[in-house]
């Protein structure tokens, strides 16, 4: 029987620590442990990309794991495999001489097998007098059955995460769906706002997906569009209730509007044309927090905010949020007003009115004033960052005609 001791390959093949490391590991396998060759086979095919194995890899090693005679890899049983290149090919199905060799090193390498070489390098067993394999030397397939538990739980995080990236792609498929139907309907049906920009937004998120995703690319592209979703449906949502609210709502939303002009009187713009360019401020539920509007969208809407990044450049979150401090200070917004702002909106929302404000700064008395009105309007539910940022896309060169 295979005493199981480290051998050296045959030949010009070089001996490495890797290799020893992985046939002293593949010695260690524990008394009585066994596994059905077909199932470790098919968790090995499921994780090849994570072993780094191809196709005919897996051709070849199905082909070795055929010439061993029982179902079960057990430990303590004779599990090395002598087959002939030839008799490989044939089960390989006519694979090239040279295509099998290096697939034999592939398998090597990935430690799913190892090399028992002879003196002379052939493969070949000798048997005793009672007829059983007392030496073989050929393929040991001992690192299967020691790697029965890894491969299988490589192959259980492959399947999931193939699975997520399936869902993500329909999720994708079906929010790019409600996105363009949303939008035409808004454009068909006149509703208010800037459908043109928001279109714009639709399609720069479409053609930012590769032609061969990644499920990273999937992800990021779907936070984006549901974020684009949200802010469309909140849009409208805002449009419909203002409609069905016109008549028996008229004197509470008169008085909500006299009452807010009087408390930021001193802080917006006061000509008509300023009034146009200001920040825009619009109701939205009490408790629904704000939405973060995606990054590329911010930065087309707030270009200046760049300028203040790291290294002069907003390519993250984390960016946006470093750049707001610095304007924040070059304002002379107070840190205190900036973190009642952070805490009522949430950083990635605080950095990006603060990013408004700058684009505005010029029209604006009071930035600190400002903010923490802001800060109050999202406390009481009344401010949504959705038409800040439409208005200004629309402001930096968007020729586009009013929807209402």
């Amino acid at each position: 029987m295979q005493t199981g001791s480290v051998t050296t390959p045959f030949g010009r093949r070089p001996m490495t620590l890797a290799l020893v490391k992985r046939q002293v590991a593949a010695n260690e396998v524990k008394a009585g442990k066994s596994v059905d060759k077909w199932k470790a086979f098919r968790d090995a095919s499921e994780a090849r990309e994570e072993l780094g194995l191809q196709s005919n890899s897996l051709a070849v090693l199905d082909a070795l794991l055929s010439f061993y005679p029982e179902t079960e890899l057990r430990q303590g049983a004779q599990l090395v495999v002598f087959p002939s290149n030839a008799q490989l090919i044939l089960r390989a199905h006519g694979m090239a001489g040279a295509t099998l060799r290096r697939h034999l090193a592939i398998l090597v390498d990935c430690g799913l097998i190892v090399r028992r070489d002879s003196a002379n390098g052939k493969r070949y067993a000798r048997k005793n007098g009672a007829g059983e394999i007392d030496n073989a030397f050929g393929f040991d397939l001992s690192p299967i059955l020691a790697r029965a538990e890894e491969l299988a739980l490589v192959a259980q995080k492959v399947v999931a995460a193939r699975s997520a990236f399936r869902k993500a792609k329909e999720n994708l498929t079906i929010c790019r769906r409600d996105v363009r139907k949303l939008i035409s309907a808004a454009m068909e049906e006149g509703a208010d706002g800037n459908w043109v920009a928001v279109e714009a937004m639709y399609v720069d998120l479409v053609g930012r997906i590769p032609r061969t995703p990644t499920r990273t690319d999937i992800t990021n592209i779907l936070d984006e569009m549901e974020l684009l979703r949200e802010e469309i449906l909140n849009r409208l949502d805002m449009q419909s209730d203002s409609r069905s609210n016109s008549t028996n709502d008229a004197h509470t939303e008169q008085h909500i509007q006299n009452s807010d002009s009087e408390s930021i009187s001193e802080l917006e713009p006061s000509s008509e044309k300023e009034r146009g360019a200001k920040l825009e401020i619009t109701r939205r539920p009490k408790n629904e927090p704000l939405k973060a509007f995606p990054l590329g969208i911010v930065v087309k809407a707030c270009p200046q905010i760049s300028d203040y990044g790291p290294g002069g450049a907003v390519v993250s979150w984390r960016d946006l949020m470093l750049a707001a401090v610095v304007v924040r200070s070059m304002l002379g917004v107070s840190p205190s007003a900036y973190q009642d702002a952070c805490d009522a909106m949430g950083p990635e929302n605080a950095a990006v009115a603060v990013s408004c404000i700058l684009e505005r700064a010029n029209l604006i008395n009071s930035p600190g004033g400002y903010l923490r009105d802001l800060t109050r309007r999202t406390e009481r539910g009344e401010f949504s960052l959705g038409p800040v940022i439409m208005s200004l896309l629309r402001s930096h060169g968007e020729k586009v005609d009013k929807a209402g």
